[in-house]
This record gives C-alpha cells, structure tokens and sequence, in this order.
C-alpha cells in the first residue's frame, strides 16, 4: 500500500509538475526591458518633468508597436524627483535595484549629477534630459553618463554676440538659482560679457522653490539696470517674469533669461514674455520653419495624443530613447560597455539638425536658437498652438561648445584626469 499523501504535499508536487510544463513567469518578465525615469511630477520643475514622461512613453509605445529592442519589450518605471537630491538618490538606487539598464530624467543638474554618480557605480547608463549646468559634462562627468541638452557655456556663447552689441559697457544685474546650474550659469555669462565684476554688475541668490521675488526685483531696479538676467528655471523663472513683467522692468531694461521652455512661457503668460531673450536647444517650430519631417511626426502625434505641443523636455526625453534604441541595436545587446563605445562620437538626426555625442566628454553637440518672446498679440491668436518666440539667431554646435583642449584644461584645474572613467572589459 502506498502512503497517502497529505493534501499540502499534493499540492506542493501539483504546483512543481504545471510549473515544469508552463513558461515560468519571472521568465517571461526577464524578457522585457526596463528603463527608469527619474524626473519631477512635483516641484518647480514639475510642467518640465511631466511633458518628458509623456513623450518617453510615446517613443515606447512606438518602439514596442515595431518590435522592441531586440525583440523585447520595453517598459518605463517612473519615479518623482521633485527636483530633490535626497530623493534622487533614493530613486535612482531603486530603479537600479530594480533591473533599469537605462536611467535617464531630470531637470535640475544638481539631480542629474547625483543620478550620474550613481549609475556609474552601479555600473547603469544614464542619460540627463534637461540638466544645463556645465559641471554635469566636466567635472561630474562620467564614462556613463551622456547628456542630451546643451549646456550653460553653450547658451552663454550663443548670448554673447547678441548682448555685446547692443549692451556692451552697461550695467547687469543676475537673480540666479542657488545651486550648480545656477552658479555656473551665470559665471558663464558674466564671463562672455564683461560683467565680472559684482561690485559694478551685483546680484542675489534664489532658493530654489521661490515664489515671491517682489524684494529681489524691487533690489534690482534700484540698481537701475540696462540688462537684467534671470537665471532661473521652471516655475521659479515664470513667477519671476510675471513678477517682473506686473513691476514694470521690461520697460526700463532687457530682461534676459539663459534658458527657456514653451512651459515656462506657457506659465508665464504672453505678456510677461514679450521681449525676453532667451535660448533653447529645440521648439515645436523649429520642424516646420527647417523642414525637419521626423521633428513634424513627433509633434503632431505628441498633440494628437496629449492635446498640446511638446516642449524641449519632451523632445529631450522621445530622443533619449530612441537613441539608447540605436546604439543597442548597433552594440548588438544591453550591457553598458557596449552601449557607450556605440554612443561615442555617434552623430543622429531626430527631430532636428544633426547632433553627435561627443566622445571625450559625452556632451550631446548640436545647434542652439537665441530667441526672443513674440508680441502677447501674436502669442495669443491661436493658444493651441502657442508661437510663444521668434528666432533671432542659431549656432552650430562645434562653435560655441568648449574645446576638448578647453575641457582638458578645466579638468587639470579641478585636480581632475583629463578623461574619463575606463570602462570594463
């Protein structure tokens, strides 16, 4: 006679035997990929974090509707930075833990570089979406870590001509961010422009999460000046404008602001935005004024699906993926080392004029616009499709980026190696 079998051992053997026969399900979850996204959905910076989550998941649905990345699916697991470093190093942490090949997000360097250093220990690529601070790419630069938007040198280059023509000699006055971004701003600016010299051209400092500027404003037009500079960013800079804007400064000076989003002059309304000179890396417009076809796709989808035009938050993020995309395919699997010798020095078109990855320093080089807001009028015609600014100018990449002589220079100063981690074998 065979033992009987208690009803939890026939159960234990039952579960074995189907789980033998049937594709495990861990194994199947093995199968999708998982990039992670570390960005604020709250915060100052929370409009900007919102539109990169949009169109990320855009370029996913696209990318898993044509077959994956390598014949896997894709999935996005998202985490809210609140622009907060603490929080950031949380969040980065778990989406490594949680098996994120790729981490990209941000829009404040200072959580870009926290993420960066990170990722290079746990050995993840990351990749910053707006993160401007020219540490991000120089002395925090790391072997995996790329940056797809420009950077504070490059918006001061661009500036430069345009400011020392007409505002050469005169007096500045700088509200900037107290943090990395900040501070290298505007050392950028007052580099490029004569303006040095604080006791000639002062300034204040700005918490981030500021939302009164009365008492800094009301500071800088005692000090009567021919150009005022906000460098701020976010929610924090379109409070400032229409702080600025209902003070009356854009009648006695040029307010300038290094750099710009459609969400911050949607937040600042049209009229605060009139006038005001700026940068940006990418613009709804741009695709229809250059004839950029795959730039109109993405912009008609993306307002087909959301009901708004996408911001250079959005364009950053839809092209991080479809870069971290190409160079798996050419790498021809996800292990990191790969996938950075397939970034490096690799030139693409998305959804503008081509860009490369620079490989010394892994600064994505592209074309930058100086633009100024368009009339409230105009803006306000047709708000669906906000043309919120006009080109002034644009310049190539390669001419206003520094040098890799220059890189190496900054680095030798910070005590730093003149190049970069090496990576495994």
């Amino acid at each position: 006679m065979r033992p009987k079998l208690n009803i939890s051992l026939r159960c234990l053997i039952a579960a074995v035997v189907l789980g033998a026969c049937l594709p495990p399900l861990w194994a199947e979850a093995q199968e999708r990929v998982r990039l992670g996204m570390n960005c604020p959905l709250t915060g100052s910076y929370s409009a900007e974090g919102l539109d990169q989550v949009r169109a990320a998941r855009m370029a996913v649905d696209e990318i898993n509707a044509a077959g994956g990345i390598l014949g896997r699916e894709v999935d996005i697991v998202v985490r809210d930075s609140s622009s907060d470093v603490l929080q950031t190093r949380f969040n980065v942490s778990e989406l490594a833990d949680l098996g994120c090949v790729m981490i990209f997000g941000g829009s404040s360097s200072a959580v870009a570089e926290e993420a960066s250093d990170i990722c290079q220990r746990r050995g993840v690529l990351f990749f910053a979406t707006l993160a401007y601070s020219t540490s991000t790419t120089l002395e925090k630069a790391h072997r995996l870590a790329f940056r797809e938007c420009s950077n504070s040198w490059m918006a001061a280059k661009v500036m430069a001509d345009w400011l020392n023509e007409r505002f050469a000699g005169r007096r500045y006055f700088y509200i900037t961010a107290d943090y990395t971004w900040g501070w290298t701003t505007e050392a950028s600016l007052r580099q490029v422009t004569g303006s040095r010299d604080q006791n000639v051209h002062p300034g204040l400092l700005a918490p981030l999460g500021s939302v009164d500027f009365h008492l800094t404003l009301e500071r800088a037009a005692r000090e009567a000046p021919d150009v005022l500079v906000l460098v701020l960013f976010g929610k924090d800079l379109a409070l400032a404008l229409a702080q600025a804007e209902a003070m009356g400064l854009g009648r006695s000076c040029q307010i300038v602001v290094p750099n710009l989003t459609l969400g911050i002059a949607e937040r600042a309304g049209p009229r605060a935005m009139q006038g005001v000179v700026g940068t940006l890396p990418w613009y709804w417009k741009l695709p229809y004024i250059y004839d950029y076809p795959r730039g109109r796709r993405f912009v008609s989808d993306f307002f087909q699906r959301f009901r708004r035009c996408p911001s250079t938050a959005g364009a950053s993020a839809y092209t991080i993926v479809y870069e971290y995309k190409s160079a798996v395919d050419r790498a021809g699997g996800f292990e990191a080392p790969g996938v950075v010798r397939a970034l490096e020095g690799h030139s693409y078109r998305l959804l503008k004029d081509e860009q490369t990855w620079r490989a010394f320093d892994h600064q994505s080089i592209q074309t930058m616009y100086l633009v100024r807001g368009k009339p409230a009028g105009q803006v306000l015609q047709n708000p669906r499709w906000p043309e919120c600014f006009e080109i002034i100018l644009s310049r190539p990449g390669r001419e206003i980026a520094r040098s890799e002589q220059e890189w190496i220079a900054q680095r030798k100063r910070a005590g730093l190696l003149p190049r970069l981690e090496p990576l495994e074998r």
